[in-house]
């Protein structure tokens, strides 16, 4: 029975391990599909810890309204003298005492106190935009650099067995006696440059892809991770000023400077309201041996000196730097979008001259350069000069599309809205 139980035991690890290496196959001949932008973006918002964290302090910051309103708790006494004498014949009998008394507050305390509240809350949400925004921005540009980065990798590929198959071609022109051997020997030099380009690549496509994970909230960064969009920037249909007039609408640190504004003016509020007097009353009952009796008392603090006088001087103050804030922060929107369009243009013209000219008359210059050395109408030199060109115009070209990208993520930085191409 024993090694009936083992044999069915076995049976069911091995059908395991077989259904886990069916998954592990089907995982590796069918990848998850590459993310898009917005996808990457949507899963930063959900998933960034940081903006997690900054949500469940934005839920701390609200939860300050609920004890903003709370009113004024009362008080409850009792006390009891001589509990050991009798309640006749004595002459202290025994007495026990209740009292109960509330202060009141004057002055709308209270209302300024969920007025202030509010406004912190509302400055609060603001400030958690402006962290978003600033996260998105971070994120688009990590999914630019990769982006770059597997072109470029891509083409460090292409440009490697392109010129593999230019350099056996020359080895059997050296072999059979048709160039000398030091050209052969220059040719093959040239292999090392192509291979380090490619190297270098997958390096760079592995730190960018790490770098998004991470942006992405992803505990581990998996290889298997992969993303797709468009490597030449398109043209965009906005004007600066348009821009200007989202970022003043939209812009969440411009919303967080006017909800200080209003957090400190219900502050000032608050400030005056505490310097009024706020009664105390109470009512009693008493019994002193067989005999009961009430009272009532009314407390009131005679305000002579202390006024709140300072309390109210630093929150006006305050009120009145809060404004100057606002005024920085518009100024602050107008610099932060005319230097993006400034650089925007000047980075789109650039992408354009190589998207346009120069990356086809690259490839067409080292097309003939090809030629002509194979039939020995083009020195090594003239054809080395013309392959180092084409290799410094395509990455000149992949940066200037890189840069036109970052431009664009820029923009949508500075409006405080989102620039679809």
């Amino acid at each position: 029975m024993k090694a009936r139980n083992t044999s069915r035991s076995r049976r069911r690890v091995l059908a395991a391990l077989a259904v886990f290496l069916f998954a592990l196959q089907a995982f590796a001949q069918n990848p998850p599909s590459p993310l898009t932008l917005q996808q990457v973006v949507d899963v930063a918002r959900a998933k960034n810890p940081l903006l997690l964290e900054a949500e469940r302090n934005l839920q701390g910051t609200k939860a300050q309204e609920i004890q903003a309103g709370l009113r004024q708790n009362p008080n409850f006494t009792f006390y009891g003298t001589n509990v050991t004498l009798p309640a006749e014949g004595a002459s202290n009998p025994y007495a026990y005492s209740f009292q109960v008394s509330r202060l009141f507050e004057r002055g709308d305390k209270r209302r300024w106190r969920i007025d202030a509240a509010r406004a912190t809350t509302e400055q609060s949400t603001a400030q958690l935009k402006d962290q978003e925004r600033q996260t998105i921005l971070n994120v688009k540009q990590a999914f630019t650099n990769m982006l770059i980065a597997k072109a470029a990798l891509k083409l460090s590929q292409e440009n490697l067995s392109d010129f593999q198959k230019q350099l056996n071609i020359n080895r059997d022109r050296y072999e059979a006696g048709d160039i000398g051997k030091l050209d052969f020997e220059r040719l093959d030099l040239q292999m090392a440059q192509f291979e380090t380009d490619e190297s270098n690549a997958e390096l760079n496509l592995v730190q960018a892809s790490d770098q998004l994970q991470t942006l992405m909230g992803y505990e581990r960064p998996t290889t298997t991770f992969d993303i797709a969009g468009d490597v030449v920037p398109p043209p965009l249909s906005t004007t600066r000023a348009d821009l200007e007039q989202k970022a003043l609408t939209s812009r969440p640190d411009l919303q967080a400077a006017e909800a200080g504004v209003r957090a400190a003016d219900a502050t000032v509020k608050l400030a005056y309201a505490n310097g009024t007097t706020d009664p105390t009353l109470e009512g009693e009952y008493d019994r002193s041996g067989t005999y009961n009796s009430a009272g009532f008392s009314i407390s009131i603090p005679l305000r002579i000196f202390d006024r709140n006088q300072g309390n109210k001087l630093t929150t006006k103050f305050q009120a009145e730097a809060s404004r100057f804030a606002v005024v920085a922060a518009k100024n602050q929107i107008v610099s932060d979008v005319d230097q993006a369009w400034a650089q925007y243009a000047t980075s789109k013209v650039i992408s354009d001259r190589y998207n346009g000219h120069y990356l086809d008359e690259a490839k067409d210059v080292l097309s003939i350069a090809q030629f002509a050395y194979k039939q020995g109408g083009l020195t090594l030199i003239d054809y080395l000069s013309a392959l180092q060109d084409n290799r410094t115009t395509t990455q000149n070209a992949l940066n200037a599309y890189s840069q036109t990208w970052m431009a664009i993520h820029q923009m949508s930085f500075a409006a405080g809205t989102e620039i679809v191409p």
